[in-house]
This record gives C-alpha cells, structure tokens and sequence, in this order.
C-alpha cells in the first residue's frame, strides 16, 4: 500500500472511482440503478467512477448506497478520553470554585444583628 501522504489528490481520487466502479459491479448494480438510488444524475455517477469527485455530498450518497460509509467511520466518532483525560474531566467538576472573600463581607455587614 501507498503512502496516502505521497499520491497527488487527482490519483486519490481516481483510486476512489474505481474502487466504487469495483464495487458496483460486483453488486451487479447499473449506474442507471446506482444514481437513482442515490438521488443523484447519471452523469455525477460517471464521472465519480473517473475520478471526477465534484460534491463530497454525492460521494456521500453513492458511499451509502454502495454499503461504503465504513470507510469514514473513524471521522465520524466520538474521539475516546485517555485515562488521564477522563480523570482530569472528572475532578475538574468536582473542584469547588472559590467564592471572593469581598462578597461573604458584604453579606456579613446587610446581616442585622440579633441583639
């Protein structure tokens, strides 16, 4: 496998268009069927299995349908809390904030004496 980093944008995205185009046939689905399905034209089909990706929303679409969406999982979940972070969230709410010394004073002196 390639080093992602390395390959230019327009040969990531060629990969991905035949990658989909793989896909399709071997789900024996027509990019007639596929658009439809998607709700997106012909001709968006055609060019994504190009290279052509023109609208992260078609590629969406066509990932869904194509039972693809797997592959973007990891940026779609909630990241996890190490250890450390989730000790550190914890006491932090649990830390009592110091109130102003100057505001307990103010109360004292509006407090009339009992006498």
């Amino acid at each position: 496998m390639d080093n992602i980093y390395m390959i230019s944008d327009a040969v990531i995205q060629f990969r991905i268009g035949e990658r989909l185009k793989q896909t399709r046939l071997k789900q024996n689905i027509t990019q007639q069927r596929l658009a439809e399905e998607a709700g997106v034209s012909l001709s968006s089909v055609k060019k994504i299995e190009k290279g052509e990706i023109g609208s992260f929303d078609t590629l969406l679409r066509v990932l869904r349908i194509l039972e693809l969406l797997d592959a973007l999982q990891s940026l779609v979940d909630e990241p996890q809390l190490s250890p450390n972070e989730y000790y550190e969230m914890v006491h932090a709410s649990k830390t009592k904030i110091r109130k102003r010394a100057a505001s307990v004073l103010r109360k004292i002196e509006k407090e009339e004496p009992s006498w």
